[in-house]
């Protein structure tokens, strides 16, 4: 019998609204808090997540800002509601080289349907290493709770 690779689409079920999906628990993150419109999530460096040159691949820190940003919008919508990401951009401040890392995220805005992010990334040393925008389309007739907006560090000054 020919073995077949499962490339989806894949069905699965999640603990609970705000939880972990199999791509956030491949890289050990940790949801500390989601309420409000802002979530604060946990990660380390560990060694799968190295680039070439030993440092912290990028995209392993905008998988964490990213999700980040969607615990603190699912904080504010209903369970089920549909969303996804329409724009990100990350701007990277100093190498992670080690270290278990902290990613704070707000919801900074929202037009109609549309929703903006913003997420810092936080080393062990309180450095930002990273700052990320993002914005979110939720699907049509979607509720979304009333939610103060708020700056982040960067943002603010």
């Amino acid at each position: 019998m020919e073995e077949k690779n499962d490339t989806g689409p894949h069905h699965f079920s999640m603990p609970a609204w705000i939880s972990c999906a199999p791509f956030e628990q491949l890289l050990v993150m940790e949801i500390v808090r989601a309420q409000s419109g802002e979530a604060v999530l946990k990660m380390p460096f560990l060694k799968q997540f190295a680039q070439g040159a030993g440092l912290m691949h990028g995209g392993a820190l905008v998988s964490l800002a990213d999700t980040a940003v969607v615990m603190a919008i699912k904080s504010v919508l209903d369970p089920e509601t549909h969303f996804g990401t329409i724009s990100m951009e990350s701007r990277y401040h100093h190498p992670v080289k080690k270290g278990i890392l902290t990613a704070r995220a707000v919801v900074t805005e929202r037009q109609g349907r549309t929703l903006k992010g913003a997420c810092d990334v936080i080393d062990e040393a309180g450095r930002t290493v990273m700052t990320f925008t993002s914005v979110f389309k939720v699907a049509r007739d979607a509720a979304i709770r009333g939610i103060s907006f708020q700056k982040t560090d960067a943002e603010a000054k």
